[in-house]
C-alpha cells in the first residue's frame, strides 16, 4: 500500500519551487500526494525564517501538521531550521529536520527516519562559502502555462535587516546545462513563460567565473547571467523570459544591450528598492543611492519601450524619521512605479537592525504602509492608463468569471492582468490584444 505524503510551503518562489521539485522525488517513489488536510503518513513542511513571524508561522504550521495526524512522520524542512536547528531539534512535535542542501535527498532520508521512529534525526549540513548548489530538477508543474527555474542559492549581500545569508548560505550558481536541460523538458510539455528566480539572481555565475576567490559583497558576473539568458532564448518552444527581483546595480548598459536583443524577455523589471531615503539605504547596508536608482531606470526606459518597473519597499525600519519616509513616498512618486510590495520592517533576531535604535511602533510602521499603499495605486493607474488602447501580448492562464460574464484571464509580457470575453482561445494561448480600460476584479480588459 502506497504511503501517503501532503506537502505545505511558506515562504518565497525559491520555496514553492523546490517544493515542486520534492513532491516530484516523492512521486517517483511510489508516495501518493494528497492535500494536507487529509490523512498523511508524512507531513512536510517547508519553513520560512526571513522574519520572527515567519518562525512563528513555521512553529505553527509544523504544530498544525502534528494535531491533523497525531501518527503522522513531521518533517520540518528549509530556512527556519537552517538557522534554528537547536530549537527545531528541541520540538517535540517534529521528528525530521532537513536543511536547505539536503531536498534533493528528501526519499533517502525519509526512509532512514521512518525505520527508526524513535530517533529524532536531521539533514542539516553547514551551507557556508564553499558548500556546492544542490541541484535539483523540476520534472513537471500543475501549471499549464509558466514555470519558476531556480538558476542560483544563497546570497553576499549582507543587508542589516536580512538573516537570509544565514539561512541560504553564499553564493552557489546552478550549472548552465542543467538549467538548460531543465527548460527543454518544460518547454516540451508545453510551458511558454519561464520566471528566472533564485535567493539573488544578480550575482548568477560569480561563483563559477571567480571559483578560486572567496565571497565578496559587491562583485557580480553580469556575463555569466547574460549567457544563461541568451542560451535558453534560443531552447525551442520558450515564449517568453521573465526576470524575478534583479539587484539596481547590475542593470547597465552593456547587460540591458544584451537582454534587450533577446525575443523572449517581458520588459518588467523588478528593482529592489527597500527605501527611497539614502540615509536609510546606508543603515540598511544597500550600497546604492537613490541617484544611482533612479540611473538605473532612465537606463532600463531608453533601452524598452515604457517597461514596468515593480519593487519592494520597507516601511518603518529602525531610526526612520517622518522626514526620511515622506523622502521614500516622493521618490516612489517620481520613479512611477507600475507595482510595489510594501512590507512593515519586522524585527528578525540575528541581525544587526534588531538592535539598532529608534524601533518604531506596529501601529507607526501600519500607517506608513498605508501612506505608502495610496501611492502606489496612484502609480500603477498611470502605468495602465498610458497602456489603454495600445496592443499587447497576452498569456492565457485560467477561465474566471467577472459581472457575470465567462473571461479568460492572464498576463501581458508587462504583467498587467488582462481579461478578454470568452472567444476560441483556451489557457496556454498567446493572443495579442488591444487594452481597453477595466475590466473589474482588478483586470484590465483586452479585446481582440
Amino acid at each position: 500500500m502506497k504511503k501517503r505524503a501532503s506537502l505545505h510551503n511558506l515562504g518565497c518562489k525559491v520555496n514553492a519551487y523546490e517544493l515542486d521539485v520534492m513532491e516530484g522525488l516523492l512521486e517517483e517513489a511510489g508516495y501518493e500526494i494528497v492535500p494536507f488536510s487529509e490523512p498523511a503518513d508524512v507531513m512536510i513542511v517547508n519553513t520560512c525564517t526571513v522574519t520572527n513571524i515567519a518562525d512563528r508561522k513555521s512553529r505553527q504550521m509544523l504544530h498544525r501538521a502534528r494535531r491533523l495526524n497525531p501518527e503522522a512522520l513531521i518533517v520540518a524542512v528549509g530556512c527556519y531550521v537552517q538557522v534554528g536547528r537547536e530549537q527545531a531539534l528541541k520540538d517535540e512535535g517534529i521528528d525530521l529536520c532537513i536543511g536547505n542542501n539536503k531536498k534533493g535527498e528528501i526519499v533517502s532520508l525519509l526512509s532512514e527516519c521512518l525505520k527508526d521512529r524513535d530517533a529524532k534525526m536531521h539533514g542539516i549540513i553547514d551551507i557556508g562559502d564553499r558548500c556546492g548548489y544542490e541541484d535539483m530538477q523540476l520534472k513537471k508543474i500543475s501549471d499549464h502555462t509558466r514555470a519558476y527555474i531556480k538558476i542560483q542559492d544563497g546570497c553576499n549581500q549582507f543587508c542589516t535587516y536580512c538573516i537570509i545569508p544565514f539561512a541560504r548560505g553564499r553564493v552557489r550558481s546552478r550549472r548552465p546545462e542543467e538549467v538548460l536541460r531543465e527548460v527543454e523538458r518544460l518547454a516540451g510539455q508545453g510551458l511558454k513563460e519561464f520566471v528566472v528566480t533564485g535567493i539573488h539572481i544578480s550575482s548568477y555565475g560569480y561563483d563559477l567565473a571567480y571559483p578560486d576567490e572567496r565571497p565578496m559583497a559587491n562583485r557580480f558576473a553580469e556575463e555569466e547571467l547574460l549567457s544563461l539568458l541568451r542560451a535558453m532564448d534560443k531552447v525551442p518552444g520558450v515564449e517568453r523570459i521573465r526576470l524575478s527581483s534583479l539587484e539596481p546595480r547590475i542593470v547597465g548598459d552593456s547587460f540591458l544591450e544584451g537582454i534587450a536583443g533577446l525575443g523572449s524577455i517581458c520588459p518588467h523589471f523588478h528593482l529592489s528598492l527597500q527605501s527611497g531615503s539614502d540615509s536609510v539605504l546606508r543603515r540598511m547596508n544597500r550600497q546604492y543611492s537613490t541617484e544611482d536608482f533612479e540611473r538605473r531606470v532612465e537606463l532600463l526606459r531608453s533601452h524598452f519601450d515604457d517597461p514596468a518597473v515593480t519593487t519592494d519597499i520597507i516601511v518603518g525600519f529602525p531610526g526612520e524619521t517622518e522626514e526620511e519616509f515622506e523622502q521614500t513616498l516622493a521618490f516612489a512618486e517620481r520613479i512611477g512605479f507600475f507595482g510595489m510590495h510594501i512590507f512593515p520592517y519586522s524585527r528578525r533576531k540575528g541581525t544587526p537592525a534588531a538592535s539598532m535604535e529608534g524601533q518604531l511602533t506596529e501601529a507607526e510602521k501600519a500607517l506608513r504602509s498605508d501612506r505608502l499603499e495610496e501611492v502606489g495605486k496612484r502609480t500603477s493607474a498611470v502605468f495602465c492608463e498610458r497602456w489603454t488602447g495600445r496592443r499587447a501580448e497576452v498569456l492565457f492562464e485560467e477561465e474566471k468569471q467577472i459581472g457575470g460574464k465567462t473571461f479568460l484571464t492572464g498576463h501581458t509580457r508587462e504583467y498587467i492582468r488582462t481579461a478578454v470575453e470568452k472567444t476560441d482561445a483556451k489557457a496556454g494561448d498567446i493572443r495579442t490584444v488591444t487594452l481597453s480600460g477595466d475590466a473589474g476584479d482588478g483586470f484590465c480588459r483586452g479585446i481582440e
